[in-house]
Order: structure tokens, then sequence, then C-alpha cells
């Protein structure tokens, strides 16, 4: 059973007479349900939900959730929404077998505000993820819309995924083709990875713009290695797109980590505008402006642009000390590239793969350090006022910040437990952003809640409160900060 994902979830409710859980969901028992004592007493189904620790909060952040898609070997793998204070506010474990989530962020889609992720497969040659999958949109109830998925017989990369205004998707297909690789040491037989691009009508499906890279660059140019002895008949992934949006005249910008190389492509014609860094630059670029192995290559509102720079790759030896978010603006006439300023981790992280810097609202910056399991919210003069990270033995592909307001349309779920003659409540509410306090109503039959209301701020995914006797019946309530009654859990018996 998926809750709060693809349709409306099931309200959870759990009772028991002892201080251990010993009773499954009222509604479809789950596995998770019945292995090992539970991470939430109201949702045991979410134990697979990893920690977000909080390691600096200073004033002054923009306002928002973090945005992340955990994985581990474990299997932790699914979008996930926490607030500044690492508490989870919505996730979702995204189905087995082998299917993860990736770039889990917040879209405009015919004016309103959705999220979106890809969904899918990931494997390739050489470490490099190459995706097969298709990507969703759902609305503030978590609501599946719609799903976008590739034109053809090929499957959607992970990459990334942007809604224009023109309400289409603009994403990455990795393409395989038959390709001599005699010039550069390998088969005559070989098979090249080809990055296209693709735009989607996300009403209809229908293609509206193909581009395809080997059209317009060299994989001479590309830094990565060939795969060698066994593999070496295996798809050779030069070019590696790792992200795709839109400049500010409404033409592509995109990112090709394996040639260290962003470009600007012409949206009607296709044409290749420019090409910034790698073996071919049309720039001059300063030193302190230079990048390697590169992610979500952006233009801000200023004008000027930022990457990800990673600094280090999965193979070879790291050609900067460190990973960094780097701003830089472009003289398009001139043809030079001018370091404007970089933002640093306090630990100097180096992460080879993966990773995501996005310009905030208020002028200040947020980064997700991909590979490694930590993010970072900078001012604008690049100090670190939030960093946090999720367990070191996960990761998130990107980590984002942005406004949201989650209004799910299943029922509050509810956990009780007696000890010392009280019944301790457990009360949660995947995905809401809008409860402040909770209440718990207590009576001898559903219909008849008489007792005392007991209630207590909300503090964290799960709120606890306890209820004085062992009443027969228990009910939780939502409440906003006026009050208002937002939703209302099944009443149910504390005698299991």
């Amino acid at each position: 059973m998926v809750v709060g994902g693809a349709g409306v979830g099931v309200g959870y409710a759990i009772a028991d007479k002892s201080t251990k859980t010993s009773a499954a969901p009222a509604v479809g028992a789950t596995e998770a349900a019945q292995a090992g004592p539970p991470k939430y007493r109201s949702r045991p189904d979410l134990r697979t939900m990893p920690d977000v620790t909080i390691t600096t909060q200073a004033n002054g952040t923009a306002p928002g959730y973090i945005f992340l898609t955990p994985a581990s070997g474990a299997g932790l793998w699914g979008p996930m929404i926490v607030d500044e204070k690492g508490s989870p506010v919505w996730f979702r474990k995204v189905p087995d077998p082998a299917t993860v989530a990736i770039d889990f962020k917040v879209q405009q889609y015919r004016n309103k505000p959705v999220l979106t992720w890809w969904e899918g497969t990931i494997g390739g040659t050489g470490g490099q993820g190459v995706g097969q999958g298709e990507f969703v949109i759902a609305d503030e109830a978590y609501r599946e819309i719609t799903r976008v998925r590739a034109a053809g017989t090929d499957q959607a990369d992970q990459h990334d995924f942007v809604i224009t205004p023109q309400n289409t998707a603009l994403f990455w297909v990795y393409q395989g083709v038959p390709y001599d690789l005699t010039a550069l040491g390998g088969p005559k037989d070989g098979v090249l990875f080809d990055g296209v691009i693709q735009e989607i009508d996300i009403a209809t499906g229908k293609l509206l713009f193909e581009w395809k890279a080997r059209e317009h660059f060299q994989a001479a140019d590309s830094y990565a290695p060939l795969p060698e002895g066994d593999s070496a008949h295996l798809p050779y992934d030069w070019f590696h797109a790792n992200s795709v949006g839109l400049a500010a005249d409404g033409n592509i910008i995109a990112s090709s980590r394996h040639l260290w190389t962003t470009f600007k492509i012409n949206r009607k014609s296709g044409a290749l505008m420019w090409r910034l860094g790698g073996k071919k630059s049309d720039f001059k670029i300063d030193a302190k402006a230079a990048f390697a192995w590169q992610h979500d290559f952006r233009q801000r509102r200023d004008g000027s642009y930022s990457v990800f720079d990673n600094g280090a790759g999965s193979v070879g030896k790291p050609v900067h000390e460190y990973s960094r978010g780097l701003v830089f603006k472009l003289d398009e006439v001139a043809k030079t590239s001018t370091f404007v300023q970089e933002y640093v981790h306090p630990q100097k992280l180096s992460a080879p793969t993966q990773g995501a810097f996005r310009e905030l609202l208020d002028g200040g910056s947020f980064i997700g350090w991909g590979q490694m399991p930590y993010f970072t919210e900078h001012n604008a003069d690049g100090t670190v006022r939030l960093a946090g990270n999720l367990p070191k033995d996960n990761q998130s592909y990107r980590a984002y910040k942005a406004e949201w307001t989650g209004q799910p349309l299943d029922q509050p779920a509810l956990g009780l437990r007696t000890e010392n003659g009280n019944v301790i409540v457990s009360t949660s509410w995947n995905g809401t952003t809008k409860v402040t306090k909770w209440r718990a109503q207590s009576g001898t039959q559903p219909g008849a809640l008489q007792g005392a209301p007991v209630e207590a701020d909300r503090s964290g995914f799960e709120t606890t409160l306890q209820i004085s006797g062992t009443p027969e019946y228990v009910l939780a309530e939502a409440l906003d900060a006026t009050g208002k009654v937002l939703g209302t859990s099944s009443a149910i018996p504390v005698r299991v």
C-alpha cells in the first residue's frame, strides 16, 4: 500500500494495552509493521525513513522546507521533505524492486505548485549512473497528476526534469548507438551513450524538440576513459549529460560532466550557440572560474551563471582540492568568463559525483553535496547559515530548499499504548504543513467522546500526548494556528 503517494493514502490506527506495540495497522497490515519496533508508533510502515541531522542553524534562513531523495545500500530510496530542524514532513518509499527516486523538487505546472521527481532503475558503466524511468508530477495533496515519459522506445534519464512556462518538460535520454571507437583506442563495433534532449508537451506527450549531443560534439573531447577488458563493448559514456534548463532569453542551457563543458542551444533551431569549459571552450576563463566534472548549470536572476563544481570525478585524480558552488559572469560578445564567488562547505568536502547549487529568493544559496550526505544554506557572502546531513551511509543526488504547502487527503494516523494506567497517544499526518497543535479526544464510544480533551504543540513528525486513565476509545484532531480542525483520525479502541 502506498500512503500519500499516487492517490489518496489511508490513515493508520494502532492500539496497544502494553508498553510494546503488538497490534497491526487497522487497515492493510504490512511486513514493515510486523518487523521489529517501529520508528513511529503511529506509522510503523515508515520505518525506512532516515534521520536528518541539523548541525548549524543561524537566524535569517530563507523560508521553506528541504527536499531530499535519500538513498543507501539498504535501499532507503524515496522522496522526502524535512523542516529546518531535520524533522520529517513527508516521506514516500518508492516501489520495490530496484526502483529509485531522484531529483525531488517544487516546480510550477499550469500556474500551480507541484512536486516532481524521477522513478526508475539506474545502471551504467564505470560507476556512472544512467537512468531508465519516468517523471512523476504530484499536487499539494500528494496525488499523482501525471507521469511524463520519453518519446520513442527509450526511457527518460534521471539527471534533470524542468517544467517550462509553456507547460512542457525538458529532460535527457541516454541513447545507445553503434559507434566506431577505433580512433580512441576502442573496438570498431563499439557503442556510444549519446545525450539526447527531449522537450515534451506534458498534457499530450507530444515530442516538440529533440537534440543529440553527437551531432554537435566529438567523443575525442571527453575526459572519461573508455571501457576496457571484458567491458570494452559496453556503451562508452563519453558525454554524461546531467542538467538542462532555460536561460533568461528562453534558449536552452545544459551541462556535460565528462566534457567538463556547459553550453547554450538555440531552442528553435537546435544550433549550438556557445560552449564553456572543456577542451574546446569558446570563452577565455578566469583560473578561479574553471570547473571540472560539474553538475547543475543554471542562470541566476542577475544574469550571472552558477554551477556545482565537483572538481573531482569517479575516475582519475581530483582537479580541485574541494567541491564548491561556483558563480561567474559571461560576456557573450567578448567571450570571457569572470569569477564572481565560490560557496564552500566548512569541511571543504570533495564530492566525486552528483550535487546541486541553487539561488534562493532572498539572495542566499542552497547546496546539496551529492555523493556526500550533506547540505548547506549560505548567505549572499558565502557564510553558512544552515547545515545538515543524512546518515553517513546515505546520499541524495540533489538537495533543494523551497516553500511548500502540503494538504494530504488521508486521515491523521494514531497509535496508542498504555503505561502506568494511562494512555500514551502518538499521532502524525504524513505530508501536512499546516498543523501546529494536536488534540486527543476520549470516551466510552466513538460517538460519545466526552472526556477532557488533551492538547500538545506539534513536535516533529510524530507528537505524543497522555490521557489520564484508560478510556475505551481515542481519536486525534489536527489543528492549525487558529485552532481550526484540519483533520481527524479514526476513533480506535484502547483494547485490541
